[in-house]
């Protein structure tokens, strides 16, 4: 392996000291405790282990946690009368509800029903507008954490040529906003696009977040590119039978001896993306109080 590998883990931690440190502070000169409000509806596994290690996580920076865990066939009107609840609160500063929610549910009018000012996921229509137009918001957490990590490896983004694989609201669109926030040369590429390999051979920074399987091979990647890998899929255990493994959109043994730096999967781009929900809350706490933003945790 000739790439620099981009220890996510290890970066998380070191945000998370820095929030746990903002936390304090706050407490000590104003009084004041960020809180942050999870909705589970329903009982998906995968969802209450991440809102275990959600709960877990803003504890342990000193923040209060306000866990709302709702049955399956919750209607409409309830939830949004938990989350109107919860937006009048002033002890809540961040909201989130834990996708996916039972099909009877509207994902789109949950994350509409939040006070953009709470949405600490960065998923309302209203911030990402924000985002695109270049003002303040906050700022949808696992882009932001991949920004995080190239700022850490990379001196300078300006000029460099930037490919995004993925297309979506939730990752891809976000994160080409925030790479043209960077001066960077931003192309948005996906399953349409003609001769994708080349493409992406163009790229100083590749970021790949489709959810296919080891899909970006070594001859789709310049020599000594970044590359962010945001993908995730489990597939059956080669040597583990009945086990699983957890692998990225690329290729990692393979890539490697292409690229100058490379996240790894797992422990890349996932641990970002609680650490930045945490500090979208200090953030969201500090702007509903009128003080300074804590510098670093945000864009």
């Amino acid at each position: 392996m000739s790439a620099t590998l981009i220890d996510g883990k290890a970066f998380a931690a070191t945000m998370r000291a820095q929030v746990a440190e903002h936390v304090a502070r706050l407490k000590a000169d104003h009084g004041i405790t960020p809180g942050l409000a999870v909705i589970l509806v329903g009982a998906d596994p995968a969802s209450e282990v991440y809102v275990a290690a959600k709960h877990k996580q803003t504890v342990e920076v000193g923040m209060a946690s306000f866990e709302h865990k709702l049955p399956a066939d919750t209607s409409e009107a309830d939830l949004f009368a938990l989350i109107d609840q919860l937006n009048a609160d002033p002890s809540v500063h961040g909201i989130l509800c834990q996708f996916p929610v039972p099909d009877h549910l509207d994902e789109r009018a949950v994350v509409a029903r939040i006070d953009p000012a709470k949405d600490v996921d960065g998923l309302s229509v209203v911030n990402a507008g924000l985002l695109a137009s270049g003002e303040t918001g906050l700022v949808s957490c696992t882009p932001l954490g991949c920004l995080m990590l190239l700022r850490d490896q990379i001196d300078s983004l300006s000029g460099l040529e930037a490919v995004v694989i993925g297309r979506s609201n939730l990752f891809g669109k976000p994160m080409a906003q925030l790479l043209l926030g960077e001066n960077c040369t931003v192309t948005i590429a996906h399953s349409r696009t003609r001769d994708l390999a080349g493409v992406c051979r163009r790229a100083d920074i590749l970021v790949a977040a489709v959810g296919r399987a080891e899909m970006v091979q070594a001859d789709w990647v310049k020599p000594g590119a970044t590359v962010i890998d945001v993908g995730i899929t489990r597939v059956p255990h080669p040597e583990k039978p009945g086990k699983t493994k957890l692998l990225g959109d690329v290729d990692f043994a393979q890539v490697s001896e292409v690229a100058g730096a490379i996240t790894p999967v797992p422990g890349g781009v996932g641990p970002m993306t609680i650490a930045c929900l945490l500090a979208n809350t200090v953030t969201a706490c500090c702007r509903a109080n009128g003080l300074t933003e804590p510098e670093g945790l945000t864009v």
